[in-house]
């Protein structure tokens, strides 16, 4: 049997008005030269912005319904397959990057290192040099990533440190997750050619699936471990998974019906307050074909009407599951892309109920921005621009919140859009300057900082031809 590694999916960056999952990473104050692409007016250098850091709010959903959570993420992989007992490290764990550290690495692993040890309680820090760590990092060229896993944006193997050490052992049973118990050496391996939201993307998933849970689940609304890559950044919720996943009342080896056992008196210690929120999510197993259709609807590859026609299969099978929750809103908001350039009044109508389910969700307001911002976009394409400023001053609270640099440089820019609509030029200035300092980490390259640029100017083109 082939020994599939644990991988984060590529990064699904899709035609803007069709839609734009983007995440990226707090940096530190730096200058770039944005020497290609900026207009001639804006300042030749830029202060790339950089978040605060923040710790994530505590989850508002009962324990009951984490515990669940917990179990469906600790006793599979993605694929399906079942692990059959619960493995973490014991005692420290260390942390190395290798290969073509790309520059913004460092800092970022430095940040979730004080999170995992300031929110989940865990021990963990940088290796000193010369050691074998518990979790390498290695960065490697995408092309030779993409030769081994194809549809990875960075995934992570058991008892390897190296991407050469992989390669030989990759279909060997010590590669194949189901045979771990104590977890000793892992490797995650990530692309060295990619933008620093995608680096930090991957330190934040990989590093936590590294040491906790395996499996990713759709149903979550508030966490990484989750394939539709709203949330980037580790939540709330995913630190309180870490801290019960390495909660001293469990131990290596143990089953899945020997860890349901306890978890319930190790989530009233941990999260008290969980014991008296008593709202019933929907934990119920997602198909395989929706997760197929998820994958044919937004993938990269496959045609415009093979497209459509998985983004239709996933509202069809949402509704006879009688989802209400996020998995009915992702299909929805797939449904809504598909439908764009078709049938605008289908895809404004699934984006706008896809909204109010986001804000039903407890957890679901990054979801909610990302709509608010697919909506401003239509009211820019459609000559309203005092409708865009609306959506997207209520969506960069929470986009700034979710620390999603490449986001909120969207939403800087259509304001900009929405100011010289409106005459106000010297905000419409404004807008574009503050999208600068963000887009280049968000979006990595000047060329494709320039892209999204022209792709929003193009909305208020055919909103004055129209």
């Amino acid at each position: 049997m082939h020994k599939q590694p644990h991988f984060r999916a590529l990064s699904r960056t899709l035609p803007f008005l069709a839609l734009f999952l983007g995440a990226c990473a707090p940096m530190p104050v730096a200058e770039v030269t944005m020497n290609r692409g900026a207009p001639a007016s804006d300042a030749a250098r830029v202060v790339v912005q950089g978040f605060p850091g923040r710790a994530g709010t505590p989850p508002e959903i009962g324990n009951a319904e984490i515990a669940q959570d917990i179990l469906d993420l600790q006793f599979a992989m993605e694929s399906g397959r079942p692990l059959p007992v619960l493995s973490r490290f014991e005692g420290p764990i260390t942390i190395a990057l290798t290969g073509d550290v790309p520059p913004t690495a460092q800092t970022d692993l430095e940040r979730v290192i004080h999170r995992f040890r300031a929110e989940a309680g865990l021990d963990v820090r940088q290796a000193k040099a010369g050691t074998r760590a518990s979790i390498t990092m290695d960065f490697q060229p995408r092309s030779a990533l993409n030769k081994v896993v194809p549809s990875a944006a960075c995934f992570v193997v058991p008892r390897v440190s190296s991407f050469k050490e992989y390669l030989s052992n990759r279909t060997a049973p010590e590669t194949d997750w189901t045979t771990v118990r104590q977890r000793e050496h892992v490797a995650i391996f990530a692309p060295s050619d990619t933008t620093p939201q995608e680096v930090r993307d991957c330190l934040h998933e990989e590093v936590a699936q590294a040491m906790g849970p395996l499996n990713d689940l759709y149903r979550l609304p508030d966490s990484v471990f989750n394939d539709d890559n709203f949330h980037t950044v580790l939540t709330g919720f995913d630190m309180l998974v870490l801290r019960a996943h390495y909660d001293p009342a469990l131990r290596v080896g143990m089953t899945r019906s020997e860890v349901a056992a306890r978890l319930p008196a190790i989530l009233s210690r941990l999260n008290p307050r969980g014991d008296a929120i008593h709202r019933a999510g929907d934990t119920s197993a997602t198909p395989r074909a929706w997760e197929a259709a998820v994958a044919a609807a937004l993938g990269a590859r496959g045609s415009q009407s093979g497209r459509t026609e998985a983004a239709a299969q996933m509202l069809r099978i949402a509704r006879a599951q009688g989802w209400q929750d996020g998995r009915m809103a992702f299909s929805l908001f797939a449904y809504g892309r598909t439908q764009v350039r078709s049938d605008f009044s289908a895809a404004l109508a699934a984006f706008e109920r896809a909204g109010e389910i986001y804000r039903s969700l407890p957890g679901g307001e990054i979801q909610a921005a990302h709509v608010d911002m697919q909506l401003a976009a239509f009211a820019i394409g459609q000559g309203q621009p005092e409708r865009a400023l609306d959506l997207t001053r209520r969506a960069m609270p929470v986009v700034t919140a979710a620390e999603n640099a490449s986001l909120l440089a969207t939403l800087h820019l259509i304001r900009a859009q929405a100011y010289a609509k409106l005459g106000r030029k010297a905000e419409a200035d404004a807008a574009r300057l503050d999208s600068l300092v963000w887009a280049r980490y968000g979006f990595g390259s000047d060329a494709q900082v320039r892209a999204r640029m022209d792709e929003i100017a193009g909305l208020a083109a055919r909103a004055v031809k129209g």
